[in-house]
């Protein structure tokens, strides 16, 4: 049994958005070489999505191993091309995964520290 908690429905305009642990979701299929990754599906509104998205390892063709040694590479202060060097991928690969990890990192900033429920001006800009 897949343990599907952790991951809500996408769709904005369905009932269950953003809701986790709903229990309206199921796997709809499994893609990949290995068949690793799983597609959602929202028993509510019918969308489909991969258990990747919202991630920056969303349409990631590099293992998720070597995808996340770049990023704690980057992490502890190595440069792009060392980094590149030491991982084993193009200088241009460190690039997307570092922007790719920097914006979803401002998102979930944006989604769960700046905004204060109780502010009336909204969300901070």
């Amino acid at each position: 049994m897949d343990d599907l908690s952790r991951f809500c429905c996408l769709n904005a305009a369905c009932e269950h958005h953003g809701l986790r642990g709903a229990g309206n979701l199921a796997v709809a299929y499994r893609y990949g070489a290995r068949k690793q990754y799983r597609v959602l599906l929202c028993r509510g509104c019918k969308a489909r999505f991969s258990e990747r998205r919202g991630t920056p390892l969303y349409r990631s063709h590099l293992p998720a191993a070597k995808a996340v040694s770049v990023l704690e590479h980057l992490n502890e202060g190595c440069g792009v091309r060392s980094t590149g060097r030491l991982v084993g991928v193009h200088r241009d690969t460190v690039m997307r995964y570092g922007r790719l990890a920097g914006s979803h990192a401002r998102a979930a900033h944006d989604e769960l520290v700046a905004f204060s429920p109780g502010d009336p001006r909204g969300p901070a800009r």
